[in-house]
Protein backbone atom coordinates (compact mmCIF):
# COMPACT_ATOMS: atom_id res chain seq x y z
CA UNK A 1 0.00 0.00 0.00
CA UNK A 2 1.23 3.50 -0.77
CA UNK A 3 0.82 5.57 2.38
CA UNK A 4 1.88 9.10 3.26
CA UNK A 5 5.59 8.90 4.00
CA UNK A 6 6.96 10.33 7.22
CA UNK A 7 9.05 12.92 5.42
CA UNK A 8 10.90 13.83 8.61
CA UNK A 9 12.66 10.46 8.56
CA UNK A 10 15.29 9.42 5.99
CA UNK A 11 13.44 7.80 3.04
CA UNK A 12 14.02 4.10 2.51
CA UNK A 13 13.92 2.52 -0.96
CA UNK A 14 10.99 0.20 -1.63
CA UNK A 15 12.25 -3.13 -2.92
CA UNK A 16 9.03 -5.19 -2.88
CA UNK A 17 10.79 -8.12 -1.28
CA UNK A 18 12.96 -8.74 -4.35
CA UNK A 19 16.61 -9.81 -4.02
CA UNK A 20 19.20 -7.05 -4.13
CA UNK A 21 22.40 -7.95 -5.94
CA UNK A 22 24.24 -4.77 -4.87
CA UNK A 23 23.72 -2.29 -2.03
CA UNK A 24 21.65 0.78 -2.91
CA UNK A 25 22.95 3.89 -1.22
CA UNK A 26 21.50 6.56 -3.47
CA UNK A 27 18.77 8.52 -1.72
CA UNK A 28 16.02 8.84 -4.35
CA UNK A 29 15.15 12.37 -3.16
CA UNK A 30 18.73 13.46 -3.75
CA UNK A 31 18.82 11.64 -7.10
CA UNK A 32 15.70 13.49 -8.24
CA UNK A 33 16.74 16.81 -6.67
CA UNK A 34 13.53 17.27 -4.74
CA UNK A 35 12.69 18.07 -1.13
CA UNK A 36 9.57 16.67 0.55
CA UNK A 37 7.29 19.08 2.35
CA UNK A 38 5.16 18.21 5.40
CA UNK A 39 1.94 18.91 3.47
CA UNK A 40 2.71 16.22 0.91
CA UNK A 41 3.97 18.55 -1.81
CA UNK A 42 7.57 18.69 -3.01
CA UNK A 43 10.08 21.44 -3.67
CA UNK A 44 11.80 20.93 -7.02
CA UNK A 45 15.45 21.95 -6.97
CA UNK A 46 16.26 21.30 -10.62
CA UNK A 47 17.39 24.27 -12.69
CA UNK A 48 16.04 23.23 -16.07
CA UNK A 49 15.73 25.98 -18.65
CA UNK A 50 12.53 26.95 -20.44
CA UNK A 51 12.21 27.99 -24.08
CA UNK A 52 9.64 30.67 -24.95
CA UNK A 53 7.37 30.13 -27.96
CA UNK A 54 7.99 32.01 -31.20
CA UNK A 55 5.32 32.39 -33.87
CA UNK A 56 7.14 35.04 -35.90
CA UNK A 57 7.51 33.71 -39.47
CA UNK A 58 10.22 36.26 -40.24
CA UNK A 59 12.64 34.53 -37.87
CA UNK A 60 15.04 31.95 -39.38
CA UNK A 61 13.59 28.99 -37.47
CA UNK A 62 12.28 25.76 -39.03
CA UNK A 63 9.29 25.40 -36.68
CA UNK A 64 6.96 28.08 -35.36
CA UNK A 65 5.44 27.71 -31.89
CA UNK A 66 2.76 29.30 -29.76
CA UNK A 67 1.05 28.61 -26.43
CA UNK A 68 -2.73 28.38 -26.05
CA UNK A 69 -4.55 28.01 -22.69
CA UNK A 70 -6.83 25.00 -22.28
CA UNK A 71 -8.27 25.05 -18.76
CA UNK A 72 -7.59 28.16 -16.72
CA UNK A 73 -8.78 26.58 -13.47
CA UNK A 74 -6.18 23.81 -13.86
CA UNK A 75 -3.54 26.06 -15.43
CA UNK A 76 -3.20 23.66 -18.37
CA UNK A 77 -2.18 24.70 -21.85
CA UNK A 78 -0.90 23.48 -25.20
CA UNK A 79 2.20 24.42 -27.14
CA UNK A 80 1.62 24.04 -30.88
CA UNK A 81 4.52 23.29 -33.22
CA UNK A 82 4.01 24.18 -36.89
CA UNK A 83 6.68 23.44 -39.53
CA UNK A 84 7.59 26.72 -41.20
CA UNK A 85 7.48 25.13 -44.67
CA UNK A 86 3.74 24.59 -44.18
CA UNK A 87 3.24 28.34 -44.68
CA UNK A 88 4.50 28.03 -48.23
CA UNK A 89 1.48 28.63 -50.50
CA UNK A 90 2.41 25.63 -52.64
CA UNK A 91 1.93 23.29 -49.65
CA UNK A 92 -1.22 24.88 -48.21
CA UNK A 93 -3.53 22.34 -49.81
CA UNK A 94 -1.83 19.45 -48.03
CA UNK A 95 -2.75 19.18 -44.35
CA UNK A 96 -0.34 17.54 -41.93
CA UNK A 97 -0.71 14.62 -39.52
CA UNK A 98 -1.57 15.73 -36.00
CA UNK A 99 0.49 14.37 -33.09
CA UNK A 100 -0.76 15.08 -29.57
CA UNK A 101 2.32 14.79 -27.36
CA UNK A 102 2.72 14.29 -23.59
CA UNK A 103 6.12 14.98 -22.05
CA UNK A 104 7.89 12.74 -19.57
CA UNK A 105 9.24 13.42 -16.11
CA UNK A 106 7.83 10.69 -13.87
CA UNK A 107 4.56 12.67 -13.53
CA UNK A 108 6.37 15.11 -11.21
CA UNK A 109 8.64 17.20 -13.48
CA UNK A 110 8.82 19.45 -16.51
CA UNK A 111 6.48 21.16 -18.91
CA UNK A 112 5.98 21.66 -22.64
CA UNK A 113 8.30 24.68 -22.32
CA UNK A 114 11.22 22.70 -20.82
CA UNK A 115 14.02 23.30 -23.26
CA UNK A 116 14.72 19.65 -24.13
CA UNK A 117 11.02 18.84 -24.66
CA UNK A 118 10.54 22.00 -26.70
CA UNK A 119 13.50 21.00 -28.87
CA UNK A 120 12.28 17.39 -29.17
CA UNK A 121 8.80 18.46 -30.31
CA UNK A 122 10.25 21.04 -32.69
CA UNK A 123 12.47 18.37 -34.26
CA UNK A 124 9.55 15.92 -34.31
CA UNK A 125 7.36 18.38 -36.21
CA UNK A 126 10.16 19.12 -38.67
CA UNK A 127 11.43 15.55 -39.15
CA UNK A 128 8.01 13.90 -39.47
CA UNK A 129 6.39 16.90 -41.22
CA UNK A 130 3.54 17.02 -38.74
CA UNK A 131 1.79 19.41 -36.41
CA UNK A 132 2.67 18.61 -32.81
CA UNK A 133 0.50 19.75 -29.91
CA UNK A 134 2.43 19.34 -26.66
CA UNK A 135 0.22 19.32 -23.58
CA UNK A 136 1.00 20.89 -20.23
CA UNK A 137 -0.77 18.75 -17.63
CA UNK A 138 -0.91 19.00 -13.85
CA UNK A 139 1.97 17.43 -11.96
CA UNK A 140 2.07 15.11 -8.95
CA UNK A 141 2.21 14.92 -5.97
CA UNK A 142 0.25 18.16 -5.86
CA UNK A 143 -2.15 16.57 -8.35
CA UNK A 144 -2.01 12.79 -8.16
CA UNK A 145 -3.18 10.46 -10.90
CA UNK A 146 -5.66 10.40 -12.55
CA UNK A 147 -5.31 14.23 -12.77
CA UNK A 148 -2.87 13.95 -15.71
CA UNK A 149 -5.23 11.54 -17.51
CA UNK A 150 -8.14 13.92 -16.94
CA UNK A 151 -6.05 16.78 -18.35
CA UNK A 152 -5.19 14.65 -21.38
CA UNK A 153 -8.86 14.11 -22.13
CA UNK A 154 -9.57 17.78 -21.52
CA UNK A 155 -6.88 18.61 -24.07
CA UNK A 156 -8.21 16.17 -26.66
CA UNK A 157 -11.72 17.60 -26.35
CA UNK A 158 -10.21 21.09 -26.70
CA UNK A 159 -8.35 20.03 -29.86
CA UNK A 160 -11.55 18.51 -31.23
CA UNK A 161 -13.22 21.94 -31.26
CA UNK A 162 -10.46 23.34 -33.52
CA UNK A 163 -10.08 26.52 -31.44
CA UNK A 164 -6.79 27.56 -33.05
CA UNK A 165 -6.17 28.89 -36.54
CA UNK A 166 -3.11 26.68 -37.11
CA UNK A 167 -5.10 23.57 -36.28
CA UNK A 168 -8.03 24.61 -38.46
CA UNK A 169 -5.87 25.47 -41.47
CA UNK A 170 -3.08 22.92 -41.35
CA UNK A 171 -3.96 19.87 -39.20
CA UNK A 172 -5.38 16.72 -40.77
CA UNK A 173 -7.95 15.61 -38.20
CA UNK A 174 -8.40 12.36 -40.09
CA UNK A 175 -4.81 11.36 -39.32
CA UNK A 176 -4.18 11.84 -35.58
CA UNK A 177 -1.87 10.11 -33.12
CA UNK A 178 -1.53 10.23 -29.34
CA UNK A 179 2.14 10.15 -28.34
CA UNK A 180 4.27 10.40 -25.24
CA UNK A 181 7.67 9.62 -23.82
CA UNK A 182 8.23 7.87 -20.47
CA UNK A 183 5.47 9.04 -18.08
CA UNK A 184 4.00 10.90 -21.05
CA UNK A 185 3.68 7.57 -22.86
CA UNK A 186 1.83 6.20 -19.83
CA UNK A 187 -0.53 9.19 -20.11
CA UNK A 188 -0.90 8.63 -23.87
CA UNK A 189 -1.80 4.97 -23.28
CA UNK A 190 -4.41 5.67 -20.62
CA UNK A 191 -5.83 8.57 -22.61
CA UNK A 192 -6.05 6.24 -25.58
CA UNK A 193 -8.04 3.74 -23.54
CA UNK A 194 -10.47 6.48 -22.58
CA UNK A 195 -10.75 7.78 -26.15
CA UNK A 196 -11.51 4.27 -27.37
CA UNK A 197 -14.68 4.27 -25.26
CA UNK A 198 -15.79 7.74 -26.42
CA UNK A 199 -17.09 7.16 -29.94
CA UNK A 200 -17.89 10.81 -30.61
CA UNK A 201 -14.40 11.98 -29.65
CA UNK A 202 -12.65 9.28 -31.65
CA UNK A 203 -14.76 10.05 -34.72
CA UNK A 204 -13.99 13.76 -34.44
CA UNK A 205 -10.23 13.27 -34.24
CA UNK A 206 -9.99 9.95 -36.07
CA UNK A 207 -7.15 8.57 -33.98
CA UNK A 208 -5.02 6.19 -36.03
CA UNK A 209 -2.79 4.94 -33.24
CA UNK A 210 -0.58 5.44 -30.21
CA UNK A 211 3.15 6.19 -30.20
CA UNK A 212 4.73 5.11 -26.89
CA UNK A 213 8.41 5.91 -26.45
CA UNK A 214 9.99 4.16 -23.45
CA UNK A 215 6.63 4.03 -21.63
CA UNK A 216 6.75 4.35 -17.86
CA UNK A 217 5.07 1.28 -16.33
CA UNK A 218 5.90 -1.04 -13.47
CA UNK A 219 4.60 -3.34 -10.78
CA UNK A 220 5.43 -4.58 -7.31
CA UNK A 221 7.51 -7.43 -8.75
CA UNK A 222 10.96 -6.63 -10.06
CA UNK A 223 11.50 -7.88 -13.61
CA UNK A 224 14.90 -9.03 -14.98
CA UNK A 225 15.73 -5.72 -16.66
CA UNK A 226 15.23 -3.97 -13.30
CA UNK A 227 17.31 -6.50 -11.37
CA UNK A 228 20.07 -6.19 -13.96
CA UNK A 229 20.12 -2.40 -13.63
CA UNK A 230 19.41 -1.92 -9.91
CA UNK A 231 22.10 0.76 -9.72
CA UNK A 232 21.40 2.39 -13.08
CA UNK A 233 22.83 5.90 -13.18
CA UNK A 234 19.79 7.43 -14.88
CA UNK A 235 16.68 5.77 -13.45
CA UNK A 236 17.37 3.05 -10.88
CA UNK A 237 14.27 1.09 -9.83
CA UNK A 238 14.11 2.50 -6.30
CA UNK A 239 13.89 5.99 -7.82
CA UNK A 240 10.97 4.80 -9.95
CA UNK A 241 9.38 3.53 -6.74
CA UNK A 242 9.48 7.02 -5.28
CA UNK A 243 8.02 8.56 -8.44
CA UNK A 244 5.14 6.11 -8.26
CA UNK A 245 4.74 6.76 -4.53
CA UNK A 246 4.39 10.46 -5.29
CA UNK A 247 2.05 9.95 -8.24
CA UNK A 248 -0.36 7.09 -7.56
CA UNK A 249 -3.54 7.62 -5.54
CA UNK A 250 -2.93 7.23 -1.83
CA UNK A 251 -3.64 3.76 -0.52
CA UNK A 252 -2.69 1.73 -3.60
CA UNK A 253 0.51 -0.07 -4.59
CA UNK A 254 2.34 -0.42 -7.91
CA UNK A 255 0.01 -3.18 -9.02
CA UNK A 256 -2.65 -0.56 -9.57
CA UNK A 257 -3.83 -0.33 -13.19
CA UNK A 258 -2.26 3.12 -13.64
CA UNK A 259 1.14 1.49 -13.16
CA UNK A 260 0.66 -2.18 -14.07
CA UNK A 261 -0.98 -2.64 -17.51
CA UNK A 262 -1.83 -6.31 -16.86
CA UNK A 263 -4.57 -5.47 -14.34
CA UNK A 264 -7.73 -3.39 -14.22
CA UNK A 265 -10.57 -2.54 -16.56
CA UNK A 266 -8.24 -1.11 -19.21
CA UNK A 267 -7.29 -4.59 -20.40
CA UNK A 268 -10.87 -5.14 -21.53
CA UNK A 269 -10.91 -1.82 -23.39
CA UNK A 270 -8.13 -3.14 -25.64
CA UNK A 271 -10.82 -5.11 -27.47
CA UNK A 272 -12.26 -1.78 -28.55
CA UNK A 273 -8.80 -0.54 -29.54
CA UNK A 274 -8.49 -3.58 -31.82
CA UNK A 275 -11.94 -2.93 -33.30
CA UNK A 276 -10.98 0.66 -34.08
CA UNK A 277 -8.00 -0.61 -36.06
CA UNK A 278 -5.43 1.42 -34.12
CA UNK A 279 -1.78 0.48 -34.42
CA UNK A 280 0.57 1.03 -31.49
CA UNK A 281 4.29 1.77 -31.69
CA UNK A 282 6.25 0.76 -28.57
CA UNK A 283 9.93 1.68 -28.54
CA UNK A 284 12.62 1.15 -25.92
CA UNK A 285 16.20 0.05 -25.35
CA UNK A 286 18.18 -2.51 -23.36
CA UNK A 287 19.82 0.15 -21.18
CA UNK A 288 16.46 1.10 -19.66
CA UNK A 289 15.53 -0.74 -16.43
CA UNK A 290 11.89 -0.47 -17.51
CA UNK A 291 12.36 -2.37 -20.78
CA UNK A 292 10.76 -5.60 -19.57
CA UNK A 293 7.69 -3.72 -18.31
CA UNK A 294 7.44 -2.11 -21.75
CA UNK A 295 7.58 -5.54 -23.37
CA UNK A 296 4.84 -6.72 -21.01
CA UNK A 297 2.71 -3.79 -22.17
CA UNK A 298 3.29 -4.75 -25.81
CA UNK A 299 2.42 -8.38 -25.07
CA UNK A 300 -0.81 -7.47 -23.28
CA UNK A 301 -1.94 -5.50 -26.32
CA UNK A 302 -0.87 -8.20 -28.77
CA UNK A 303 -2.78 -10.84 -26.81
CA UNK A 304 -5.89 -8.72 -27.34
CA UNK A 305 -5.27 -8.63 -31.08
CA UNK A 306 -3.98 -5.05 -31.24
CA UNK A 307 -1.36 -4.50 -33.95
CA UNK A 308 1.85 -3.54 -32.13
CA UNK A 309 5.02 -2.35 -33.81
CA UNK A 310 7.93 -3.09 -31.47
CA UNK A 311 11.34 -1.44 -31.60
CA UNK A 312 13.80 -2.35 -28.85
CA UNK A 313 17.43 -1.45 -29.50
CA UNK A 314 20.75 -2.24 -27.83
CA UNK A 315 22.41 0.10 -25.37
CA UNK A 316 20.95 3.47 -24.50
CA UNK A 317 19.25 4.54 -21.28
CA UNK A 318 15.89 5.78 -20.14
CA UNK A 319 15.14 9.10 -21.85
CA UNK A 320 17.94 8.68 -24.38
CA UNK A 321 15.77 10.00 -27.21
CA UNK A 322 15.33 13.33 -25.40
CA UNK A 323 18.97 14.41 -25.26
CA UNK A 324 20.82 12.18 -27.77
CA UNK A 325 20.09 13.75 -31.15
CA UNK A 326 21.19 10.65 -33.06
CA UNK A 327 18.78 8.43 -31.12
CA UNK A 328 16.12 11.10 -31.42
CA UNK A 329 16.51 11.15 -35.20
CA UNK A 330 16.24 7.35 -35.29
CA UNK A 331 13.01 7.54 -33.29
CA UNK A 332 11.59 10.20 -35.57
CA UNK A 333 12.41 8.10 -38.64
CA UNK A 334 10.61 5.21 -36.97
CA UNK A 335 7.59 7.44 -36.31
CA UNK A 336 7.63 8.72 -39.88
CA UNK A 337 7.48 5.16 -41.20
CA UNK A 338 4.75 4.32 -38.68
CA UNK A 339 2.59 7.27 -39.79
CA UNK A 340 3.23 6.67 -43.50
CA UNK A 341 1.47 3.30 -43.14
CA UNK A 342 -1.85 5.19 -42.97
CA UNK A 343 -1.18 7.63 -45.81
Amino acid sequence: MIKPRNFHQPPQPTMSGQPISQPQTNDPFIHLKILPNPDGTITRLRGDQHTPPSSNPSLPIPVLTKDIPINASHNTSARIFLPRKTLNPSSSAHKLPLIVYFHGGGFIFFSAASDFFHDLCSNLANDVNSIVVSIDYRLAPEHRLPAAYDDAMDALHWIKTRPDEWLRKYADYSNCYIMGGSAGANIAYHAGLRVATEINLNNSLNIKGLILSQPFFGGTKRLPSELKLLNDAVLPPHVCDLMWELSLPLGVDRDHEYCNPTVGDGVGVLDRVRELGWRVLVSGCEGDPLMDHQKVLARVMEEKGVVVVRSFTAGGCHGVEVRDLVKQKELHNLIKDFISFHI
